[in-house]
């Protein structure tokens, strides 16, 4: 494994008792992938993102770099963080705004010769699509070009590792999901091992061959997108991933096999749950997310639509079914139906989820 984090843990000495900003977390990468840390404010994902930069001390746990260790705690291992050949992109690009795009980018290269520092600014300007602009001021250039200028001034180095906080928060939304693109591309052609911290699901899934999902300081689960998605393994990544509803349900026996008894019907995509005998009576949570559920007028299940917000192809319904339970659906926007109207709809769940009921 190229980077591998080992049980870390991080206390900053102001911290609530007893509270770690981070907290036993375990990872790996391997060469060439880009991870991503997400999470809710104050998860912990930059304390551990500054952990790998190595400008905070480990309070536990190992941080090691093909290899090398760079941090641990029981042995009293601290690199520098300007020996460990990481590379930093931050949120407000941090360029140097009265040197040309081009100095920008030979800042960290300064003392290599000239012929092979001017030859690596253009390669590093070239591969972020910039080669026009090496005479111009940082404030010639839009956001996106500035956050690119960033990404070939950390890579001009070569670094083994780069780490990137938060390199879209400041850019508009639609510039957010191009970059986020172009990001991933530039990467990979680099050939970069990358992590990569975001709150942005959406640039999550752009980016990340591998995303971890952080909560109090702890690693969630780390996995690809669409296990994070299909298969969350706790009741947080379920609920902070995507749009979806925890509604009570059953697991029993029927009569083609074990199924799941749900207020919309029995579902029966059931291999990767439990045994009815792994909750009391069988009785559970089962995930419904906003894709599980199909507008469907043949359908007998009626639902009254409470909320609908309008995504351009879809509305996105909040749905009340008699019994009281909500559950959600995204819906084609030509169906356009009102506040207070009964709409037929119908489960197609794939991939069965369930929680334990104790843990709402």
């Amino acid at each position: 494994m190229f980077l591998e984090l080992a049980s870390v843990s991080l206390r900053y000495p102001r911290a609530a008792a007893g509270r770690a900003a981070v907290d036993g977390v375990s990872l790996g990468l391997a060469a060439g992938e880009i991870g991503v840390l997400i999470g809710p404010s104050g998860c912990g994902k930059t304390s551990l993102l500054r952990a790998v930069a190595g400008l905070e001390r480990l309070q536990g746990g190992r941080i090691a770099i093909e290899g090398e260790v760079l941090s641990d705690a029981a042995a009293g291992v601290h690199v520098a963080p300007e020996r460990r050949r990481v590379g930093m992109v931050f949120q407000d690009y941090a360029l140097f705004p009265h040197l040309p795009v081009a100095e920008n980018v030979a800042f960290g290269i300064a003392g290599w010769p000239r012929a092979e520092r001017e030859a690596r600014v253009q390669q590093m300007l070239e591969l972020v699509g910039l080669a026009h602009a090496g005479r111009r001021a940082p404030h010639q250039l839009s956001g996106g070009q500035q956050q690119r200028v960033a990404l070939a001034r950390a890579l001009a180095p070569r670094p083994r590792l780069l780490l990137l906080d938060e390199p879209f928060s400041s850019l508009d939304v639609d510039l957010r999901e191009r970059l986020a693109q172009e990001v991933r591309a530039i990467l990979k052609d680099s050939g970069t091992t990358a992590l990569l911290v975001t709150h942005d699901q959406f640039e999550a899934f752009a980016v990340g061959d591998r995303i971890g999902v952080m909560n109090r300081g702890r690693l969630e689960q780390w996995d690809d997108a669409y296990a994070l998605y299909h298969r969350p393994l706790t009741r947080f990544v379920a609920g902070f991933i995507g749009h979806g509803v925890f509604t009570p349900a059953r697991i029993v026996q029927c009569e083609h096999g074990q199924c799941v008894q749900t207020p919309l019907g029995e579902l029966h995509e059931v291999d990767n749950c439990p045994m009815p005998d792994a909750y009391p009576a069988g009785e559970c949570d089962v995930l419904l997310r906003a894709d599980d559920i199909l507008h469907d007028d043949a359908s007998p299940v009626k639902a009254l639509i409470e909320r609908k917000s309008f995504r351009g192809s879809e509305f996105l319904y909040t749905l009340r079914l008699p019994s009281g339970e909500r559950v959600l659906a995204h819906v084609p926007s030509h169906h356009d139906h009102q506040l207070g109207e009964w709409i037929g709809i119908r489960p197609a769940v794939d991939h069965v989820v369930t929680f334990s009921r104790e843990a709402a």
